[in-house]
């Protein structure tokens, strides 16, 4: 018995009690030597890469460093230049006219065809004309009748004057004979305004062309009773030829327009987008220029003419219009893309004979797509950089690259065509 109580006190000596368990400290806290050395190793590692040598590191870097920079470049050129201002324009019949009923009555011809060109006379369309023609009959012999009594109250006037003279009548009777003359002679003019009243509207059955022009859409059928105070009119005609073209430009470009005109017509050029061509053209000049300005828009309205002769405006479309106003002459031109912009304003890089470049500044004046006029700055015999630019700073080296492609960076070649064979040198 004793024998086996003290083998149990020795097991429950080794048996941790619950107090032991919870003292114990975590079995990550006996790892931290493993952590410290990873933290070492880590340490070493990047002290490596940070103090390794300059040279080794900068070597891939620098490969290039110092070499040409390859670029686009364009000769500035002196030439005239012509100072244009765009807009949009709306094309305007030169003379557009409704063409209605004078008078009352059945349509009983239509003699025009709808699109077709017609001279200034040309008979259109015709009213039924007889009840004008019976009119018209009426008042001339409504005429006649006054005029014969006209005729007989002179005559008998002609005798009481002679009978006044012998004392044969009285000046009374004369007097009164003179005024029922007068009478007769207003009534003979009132039957005349009258006749011409009559023949007027028996004119107006014949329906004319009023102007040179095109026909268009016929708005009344023949049979159709029309009316003076129709809306609608029988036709409209318009004149194409000549033709104008009404466009704005902004109310800043005012005194320019107006000196340009002082000066002469400005000439002025129509363009219209074709479908699957180039675009048409048509050359004007401005003979309008608007004595207001547009206070809602800021802007002047303008308008030119144009001849017209092949019909390629057409009323109402949309036209590109470019105005030139001015040109200047021996202006020393750069391409747009070679003005580049800064805090201090515009510049270009020159390439000079070295192939070496100069930031220069200048102050450049009129812009098109084309040009871009240097007022100060170039002489007009340099090469300025056109693409590449964003690259460049003041004495870089270039190399003029073609305009198919960037010549390939310093130090490389081109890749050899498909199928092309490496030439071998000559034997020595």
């Amino acid at each position: 018995m004793s024998g086996c109580a003290a083998e149990s006190i020795e097991m429950d000596s080794l048996t941790p009690t619950p107090i032991e368990i919870a003292t114990r400290p975590p079995a990550r806290r006996r790892r931290w030597p493993i952590a410290v050395l990873c933290l070492l190793l880590g340490a070493a590692i990047v002290a490596v890469v940070l103090y390794r040598s300059p040279a080794q590191d900068a070597a891939p870097r620098n490969r290039f460093a110092g070499q040409p920079i390859p670029v686009l470049v364009a000769p500035t050129v002196r030439r005239d230049m012509p100072i244009v201002l765009d807009g949009l324009g709306t094309v305007q019949a030169f003379n557009s006219v409704v063409v209605k009923a004078m008078v009352d009555g059945p349509l009983v011809a239509v003699n025009f065809t709808e699109g077709q060109t017609v001279a200034k006379g040309d008979i259109l369309a015709r009213i039924e004309p007889r009840a004008f023609q019976a009119a018209l009959d009426l008042a001339m012999a409504k005429q006649a009748q006054d005029e014969a009594l006209l005729g007989n109250a002179r005559l008998d006037l002609e005798r009481y004057r002679k009978l006044a003279g012998s004392n044969y009548a009285t000046a009374q009777q004369a007097d009164t004979q003179k005024a029922l003359v007068a009478q007769y002679e207003a009534l003979v003019r009132q039957d005349q305004a009258q006749v011409d009243a009559a023949r007027s509207n028996l004119d107006y059955t014949v329906v004319a062309a009023p102007l040179d022009g095109r026909a268009g859409v016929r708005l009344v059928d023949r049979g159709n009773i029309v009316h003076a105070g129709d809306a609608t009119g029988l036709v409209m005609i318009a004149q194409l030829q000549p033709i104008f073209v009404t466009f704005t430009l902004p109310q800043q470009n005012l005194p320019a327009v107006a000196n340009a005109m002082r000066s002469g017509d400005p000439v002025v050029r129509a363009t219209v987008q074709g479908t699957g061509r180039a675009p048409i053209v048509e050359t004007g000049k401005l003979t309008v220029l608007d004595n207001q300005v547009d206070q809602t828009t800021g802007t002047i309205r303008l308008k030119a003419t144009f001849a017209n002769a092949e019909s390629r405006l057409w009323p109402g479309g949309f036209v590109g219009v470019r105005l030139q106003i001015d040109t200047v002459r021996n202006a020393v031109t750069v391409p747009p893309a070679a003005v580049q912009r800064g805090p201090r304003g515009a510049f270009v890089y020159v390439v000079g004979a070295d192939d070496t470049v100069a930031r220069r500044a200048i102050i450049a004046g009129y812009e098109d797509e084309q040009a871009t006029i240097v007022l100060d700055g170039l002489t007009g015999d340099e090469r300025v950089v056109t693409d590449g630019a964003s690259r460049l700073s003041e004495g870089s080296k270039v190399v003029v690259a073609t305009a198919a492609g960037d010549a390939p960076p310093p130090g490389r070649e081109r890749p050899a065509a498909p199928g092309a064979q490496r030439q071998r040198p000559p034997p020595g």
